[in-house]
C-alpha cells in the first residue's frame, strides 16, 4: 500500500450546524509587534470546550501518479478516541482507530490491516506522529505544545512566524493570524531527508465550543515525490453521545512494521 495513501487514512482520523462565523486566514492590516511567548500565551487562549465532535468531509489526494475524491466521517472523543471511516460512492474503502496507545486501521483494496503504535507507524511514513498531533492538525491547533519549546519570531506576510529555536534535523515553523492568533499554516521539515509536510488552513468557522478549521491543505515533498490533501469539512456537531465501532472484516492480511 502506498505510504502517503496510509497518511490519508491516518489523517482522516476531525442535522443542525452551530451558529457560525466563517473567517478567512488572509491578513491585510498592519501587524503590531509581539515576543514568541506572548504569541503562544496567546494562540492557547482559544480554548477548545467541547467533549466529542462529528465531522462530515470530502477530501482529494493526489500525488505523481494518481488522483483520488472521496468522502469521510470523523468522529473525535477529546483527548482519547478517534474514529474515521472514509468512503467512495458510499462503501467503506478503509477505516481507523487512533487512542493516545495504538493505531489500527484496514484498507479494502488489498484486504490488509494494521495493528500497533505511533513508534512503528512514525518509522514507516517518515513522519513523527502521536495522538495529540493528529488531534491538533484535525481541530486547527499547533501540532506541538509551544509551551515546552523554544521559539524564535519573524514577521512574515502580515503573519506571525515562529521558528523552532532547535538547530536539529528536524525544523519546524507555525505561523498565526495576528487577529485571533489561530494557526494558519504550520511546516515540518527534515534536512537530512529532504522532506517537508505543510498544513495549512486557508479558513476557519468560529463556533461556540471552537475555532475550527473549515479547510485543511497538507502538502509533502519528499525526494520520491509530491503529494496533496485536500479536506473540506461539510457539516460539523459537539458533544453528541457518540459510538466509536471497530473491528477488521474476517480474511485481511495483517501488515507487519518492521
Amino acid at each position: 500500500m502506498n505510504k502517503y495513501l496510509a497518511l490519508l487514512i491516518v489523517v482522516f482520523m476531525v442535522s443542525c450546524k452551530p451558529k457560525a462565523i466563517v473567517t478567512s486566514a488572509t491578513v491585510t492590516e498592519p501587524v503590531d509587534e509581539m515576543k514568541a511567548a506572548k504569541i503562544i500565551d496567546n494562540h492557547y487562549s482559544n480554548k477548545s470546550d467541547f467533549s466529542t465532535l462529528y465531522i462530515k468531509a470530502n477530501a482529494r489526494y493526489a500525488d505523481d501518479k494518481q488522483a483520488q475524491n472521496v468522502s469521510a466521517e470523523i468522529k473525535i472523543k477529546k483527548d482519547q478516541q478517534i474514529l474515521v471511516s472514509v468512503r467512495f460512492l458510499g462503501i467503506t474503502m478503509a477505516k481507523a482507530s487512533i487512542t493516545p496507545a495504538s493505531v489500527s486501521y484496514y484498507e479494502k483494496i488489498k484486504g490488509t490491516y494494521f495493528e500497533g503504535d505511533f513508534s512503528a507507524l512514525s518509522q514507516w511514513l517518515g513522519t513523527d506522529l502521536d495522538y495529540s498531533k493528529i488531534q491538533n492538525m484535525l481541530v486547527g491547533e499547533a501540532l506541538d505544545d509551544l509551551n515546552k519549546g523554544r521559539y524564535t519570531k519573524i514577521l512574515l506576510d502580515n503573519l506571525y512566524r515562529l521558528d523552532d529555536a532547535n538547530n536539529g534535523n528536524t525544523q519546524k515553523s507555525y505561523y498565526f493570524n495576528p487577529n485571533d492568533f489561530s494557526v494558519n499554516k504550520q511546516e515540518v521539515t527534515q534536512k537530512a531527508e529532504n522532506r517537508t509536510i505543510q498544513i495549512a488552513y486557508p479558513e476557519r468557522v468560529a463556533y461556540k465550543e471552537a475555532n475550527l478549521p473549515s479547510s485543511i491543505e497538507i502538502k509533502t515533498a519528499q525526494p520520491k515525490g509530491k503529494s496533496e490533501i485536500n479536506l473540506n469539512y461539510n457539516s460539523v456537531s459537539f458533544n453528541e453521545e457518540l459510538s466509536f465501532p471497530y473491528s477488521v472484516p474476517d480474511g485481511y492480511k495483517r501488515i507487519i512494521i518492521k
